[in-house]
């Protein structure tokens, strides 16, 4: 190759880093990690709170909390909201910027005074979709949205999770679950796995996890953050529009 080639072959090369990088600058977070904690009628006190310090000791293990701030410079961005019926949803925790220790242990301790309410017992898993996104879309300086819904049952009532109406961020948003999966949901026998990969998850490398009853959400969620934060990568990283 000549000088003058090699030249134009370091001009495409720098000015595609440019671009790269001036993308990555208008962001504030890397990640933005919206999490639904199912408080439908099937879900009973107990595994309401199993659910709820399950996310928190999940949060706070050793290698998610590693994960979570492994990059101070460009953090991840968590809240977490309850939700059931088409307009039973609640914020439990708002958006927070992890950047430190501090910052989780606040989080958490501020997750882990959530007292149960009194909620519709339907399960909406659409609209529970709508409400996070709706969330997310307050997080415009973060590069990746992500919503995780956690739920033992399938939806019962409001929009179907795969026939929702127009929304400006639904299809820009990844969206994953954790399927709790119960001896028996609703009398009936339920792969309730299958069920979430069909009707709910959405978007790039969008997934299913699953935990063998309540007993076993903690763990199911340790697996679901460490992939969820760990598995970003460069084609992935575009701006939001």
């Amino acid at each position: 190759m000549d000088q003058h080639g090699e030249y134009w072959s370091l001009v495409k090369i720098f000015t595609l880093l440019g671009i790269i990088l001036s993308g990555s600058a208008h962001a504030d977070c890397r990640q933005a990690l919206a999490m639904g904690l199912d408080v439908s009628g099937s879900v009973d006190s107990q595994e309401y709170f199993l659910q709820l310090n399950g996310l928190a000791a999940a949060l706070l293990h050793e290698d998610v909390r590693h994960a979570l701030l492994s990059m101070p410079s460009d953090p991840v961005s968590l809240a977490v909201y309850e939700w059931s019926g088409p307009t039973s949803q609640k914020l439990l925790a708002d958006w927070s910027v992890i950047t430190n220790r501090d910052d989780l242990n606040n989080f958490t301790t501020g997750l882990l005074q959530a007292k149960r309410r009194n909620t519709d017992p339907s399960t909406a898993i659409g609209s529970s979709i709508i409400y996070g996104a709706d969330l997310l879309s307050r997080q415009k300086n973060c590069t990746v949205l992500t919503l995780d819904l956690s739920g033992d049952g399938p939806s019962n009532f409001g929009p179907l999770p795969r026939n929702l109406p127009n929304h400006p961020l639904i299809n820009q948003i990844t969206v994953n679950a954790l399927a709790i999966q119960t001896s028996n949901i609703y009398g009936r026998s339920l792969d309730l796995e299958k069920y979430f990969e069909a009707e709910v998850i959405r978007g790039t490398d969008a997934f299913v996890e699953k935990a063998n009853g309540f007993e076993h959400f903690e763990a199911a969620m340790i697996r679901k953050l460490l992939r969820e934060l760990r598995g970003l990568n460069l084609s992935r990283l575009q701006p939001n529009q």
